[in-house]
């Protein structure tokens, strides 16, 4: 089966679909992508659409192994946040 899809381009997911994925609700991805604290998407038209494997790897900045592990990154809230860098931005930039 999996040979069969090899040539299928990406599957990607519009908002209900990606809340669905991360467990959230769509208004919060929503309100993730207005404060630039959300994972990465795309615009195709006027649809935005998410690829699944930029929704684990957003959702994998915020694994802790512990209460008192820092961890490699933070999920931030939906909401305004004083000089927040992308998600999406290369570690350089970060």
């Amino acid at each position: 089966m999996a040979e069969q899809n090899k040539d299928l381009p990406p599957r990607y997911l519009r908002t209900q679909e990606a809340a669905r994925f991360l467990g959230l609700s769509p208004r919060t991805l929503e309100k993730h992508r207005t404060y630039g604290t959300g994972p990465r998407y795309t615009k195709l038209g006027g649809r935005v659409v998410y690829r699944p494997e930029d929704l684990q790897e957003w959702a994998n900045r915020g694994v802790k192994t512990s209460t008192s592990d820092p961890g490699h990154g933070t999920v931030l809230p939906a909401k305004r946040h004083a000089a927040v860098a992308p998600a999406y931005a290369p570690k350089s930039q970060r």
